[in-house]
């Protein structure tokens, strides 16, 4: 079984996002170790924290005596000899990436592969490293195989590699339409009235805080909901309202149960640097539960699903949008579910991770059919006829 040595800034037990939807089904096919971004830790030398969360899946920490964050350089030259240990001799693994941070420890295996999964333009985010444009220029030179997590990704990575793959955010159908009726409301909300508008996702400056706080102001009958960890705000920043309520992160497995307590799904993004190539993955999941959608703007969004989703911009276009959703008809409604389940249908993460396995399967094979023949083929001597 070949070895798939991902090389990841989100740590696997923060949000159940794309790296964990793929890697537990390519698990399957192949031994998946995931070695994350360092963490401080005062007490000793250098080590490497082993978990294994799911057969065929060993999740990789490091922990170091250096207070730096990511795969800081300082921070390279402590993991990189840690990883000596990862493979068996000889084997030559696929290296795959989700930041270009962590390329100058690819000196460390001697891949078959190398892939880049570019899920988001991490350069475009807050608190980016400065070196990260200049390192996603050099794995784009080295890798074998792109992955671009959406449309807009994929047009701004294809004139930079001769073989990028668009592979968009996908869905588990089953698992979120339980939220319609198969599981009763989270108790975390139950003490909430309705009407519930919600969110859940990651808190940071993609969530335009503004238009949720306007919002609520001019609904205080509207309650929003929503559910996430915050992360490189302050929490100083979040608009505080009697009608807004954070729930803090919460499981997967308890989303569909948020859901089944919402009357119309929020997808409040900014429009900014670090949404400008998004592609949430929370669409198609709220798709999939079945429940009225409104959405600022993103490219993403608007593009495939524009005739699904309710666009709206600024805070009173958004509000507007808010109470149609509210307000549907049951034929509008049945209309509306109709073309959720038609676009659901057509994909699944189980499809994705079959399509990437394809061609990773198909590229390691090439690779290591021209390493035979490079080494069996006869070196011409020197001065030879």
């Amino acid at each position: 079984m070949v070895t798939i040595i991902v090389f990841s800034h989100l740590r696997w037990d923060f949000v159940f996002q794309r790296p964990q939807h793929l890697l537990t089904r390519l698990a399957r096919h192949y031994r998946i170790v995931i070695v994350e971004e360092p963490l401080h830790d005062a007490a000793g030398p250098a080590r490497l924290e082993r978990s294994e969360p799911l057969p065929n899946i060993t999740v990789c920490r490091p922990r170091t005596p250096l207070d730096l964050p990511g795969f800081h350089d300082d921070q390279i030259a402590l993991v990189a000899p840690l990883l000596a240990d990862l493979l068996p001799r000889g084997e030559k693994p696929i290296a795959w990436f989700y930041t270009p941070m962590a390329l100058p420890l690819l000196q460390e295996l001697t891949p078959r592969l190398v892939v880049y999964d570019c899920m988001d333009e991490l350069a475009s985010f807050k608190k980016a490293p400065r070196q990260l444009l200049q390192r996603e220029s050099a794995l784009l030179n080295l890798a074998d195989l792109v992955f671009a997590g959406g449309p807009s990704l994929y047009e701004a990575k294809r004139p930079r590699h001769p073989n990028v793959h668009c592979f968009p955010s996908s869905v588990d159908v089953a698992h979120f339409a339980q939220a319609q009726g198969a599981v009763r409301s989270h108790p975390a909300q139950e003490h909430i009235p309705g009407p519930r508008l919600g969110f859940y996702g990651v808190i940071d400056e993609r969530v335009d805080l503004a238009l949720v706080a306007a919002l609520a102001d001019d609904h205080p009958d509207w309650q929003l909901v929503l559910v996430g960890p915050v992360i490189k705000i302050n929490e100083d920043e979040l608009p505080r309202r009697p009608n807004i309520h954070y729930l803090g992160q919460r499981d997967y497995a308890d989303l569909p149960a948020f859901l089944a307590g919402w009357d119309v799904c929020l997808m409040p993004f900014a429009i900014n640097e670090a949404t400008r190539f998004i592609s949430p993955t929370k669409v198609l999941e709220y798709m999939a539960a079945e429940l009225p959608i409104v959405s600022t703007p993103i490219a993403d969004v608007v593009g495939p699903y524009g005739g699904v989703v309710a666009i709206a911009a600024g805070a009173q276009e958004f509000g507007v949008a808010c109470a149609e959703a509210l307000a549907l008809g049951p034929s509008e409604r049945a209309a509306r579910m109709t073309a959720m389940r038609e676009q659901v249908a057509r994909t699944s993460w189980e499809r994705t991770a079959q399509a990437m396995a394809g061609l990773l399967d198909a590229a390691y094979a090439e690779a290591a059919q021209a390493a035979e023949e490079a080494v069996s083929t006869p070196v011409r001597r020197a001065g030879a006829a």
